[in-house]
């Protein structure tokens, strides 16, 4: 049962293949085979890939499924036109364009494999660029906002600056009138007097300005504070909207480019095996001697050329005597006077009958 169901895969002719011997029927069982498991891993490379795309296992595995029998087709139908012949040079330029599309085939096919077996070091390189992207995306959203965060905190800064600046002339007033009253600067004279009285004036006007501006400043920044938060909650409310795309970053493409950062030399070998795979029915048939199988569909072939051949060169004789016999069928009736005089009358006939319209023409147009 298995058996048949290989030779089935080779596409080979089951009249001629099952009249040939256990040993050949074997040969082409076992190409069949190569054909069958190279659709396979066709068929489980591709749902791989596909399910990278659509993250949807039943979707994955219905395209991944006609892929595989795609490929299993492609595979039967090149292995079954490749006929045998005595140059070897004849057959390998005749597989030639089957080989090409081996080549293009087991890139296909081996690509997906190649992702899953170095997944965890494709993870690492992928959260490596995750990582960078995150922080890229974070240093562009930052720029964005960056002017009105630096606007606000300047005028911030502003006021906070006004206040300090109005408490140390307070305070050099304060240090003013007191060393007044001590004696130890100003006019050097112990006691309250009018320049006491007048610098504590001044002290005292420069601490209601100073309470005055500590109200008005203290409210202007407990608004720009409050315009700062929000600002920064808009900035992390952007990071955080922008983070999804970013995590959803390890699609098909990702990942190849990711395998591509890798050590070439491993995927060059995974790539050959099956290029060694999808490559090793023809392959087989090349280097298979020419068998019973091959002798046998050659006889086949050889009969079928021979009748026709035949029938061509019976046609050929038939049109040949057809032609032949119609050619002196007509001589002999060119000589026939019945005919002739036949032909005669009615020429004439016709002749009167343009003769007697064209004088009915010219009446009508004088």
């Amino acid at each position: 049962m298995l058996k048949r169901f290989f030779l089935l895969c080779s596409g080979v002719d089951s009249d001629i293949v099952n009249s040939c011997s256990n040993g050949e029927q074997n040969k082409y069982a076992g190409i069949g085979a190569t054909v069958f498991f190279t659709a396979v891993m066709a068929f489980i490379a591709s749902s791989y890939a596909l399910f990278t795309v659509f993250d949807n296992s039943y979707t994955a595995v219905f395209f991944g499924l006609i892929w595989g029998f795609l490929i299993f087709n492609l595979d039967r139908f090149i292995v079954s036109t490749i006929k045998k012949r005595d140059n070897f040079l004849d057959e390998l330029i005749q597989a030639s364009p089957r080989i090409v599309l081996a080549i293009i085939i087991a890139i296909v096919i081996s690509k997906p494999l190649e992702i899953k077996i170095f997944e965890k070091e494709i993870n690492t390189v992928l959260l490596k660029e995750k990582n960078e992207l995150a922080a890229a995306n974070k240093n562009q959203v930052t720029n964005y906002f960056k002017t009105d965060v630096d606007k606000n905190k300047a005028e911030i800064d502003s006021l906070k600056s006004g206040i300090a600046k109005k408490e140390k002339e307070v305070a050099g007033l304060y240090q003013s009138y007191i060393t007044e009253a001590e004696g130890s600067a100003g006019t050097k004279k112990m006691g309250k007097g009018p320049i006491y009285k007048e610098k504590r004036m001044a002290h005292d006007l420069a601490a209601k300005q100073l309470d005055s501006l500590k109200i008005t400043n203290a409210k202007i920044i407990a608004e720009k504070e409050t315009r700062a938060k929000t600002l920064q909650t808009d900035l992390d409310k952007k990071v955080t909207e922008t983070q999804p795309i970013i995590d959803s970053f390890d699609g098909l493409m990702a990942r190849i480019n990711a395998l591509n950062k890798l050590p070439w030399l491993p995927s060059f070998f995974i790539m050959l095996l099956f290029l060694a795979i999808e490559t090793s029915p023809i392959i087989a048939k090349l280097l298979s001697p020419k068998g019973e199988y091959d002798f046998k569909q050659e006889d086949k072939e050889m009969g079928i050329k021979n009748v026709i051949s035949q029938n061509r060169y019976q046609s050929e004789l038939q049109k040949q005597t057809d032609a032949e016999i119609y050619d002196k069928v007509y001589a002999d009736i060119k000589q026939d006077k019945e005919l002739y005089n036949y032909k005669k009358k009615g020429a004439i006939e016709l002749l009167k009958l343009q003769a007697d319209g064209f004088v009915d023409k010219q009446k009508k147009s004088m």
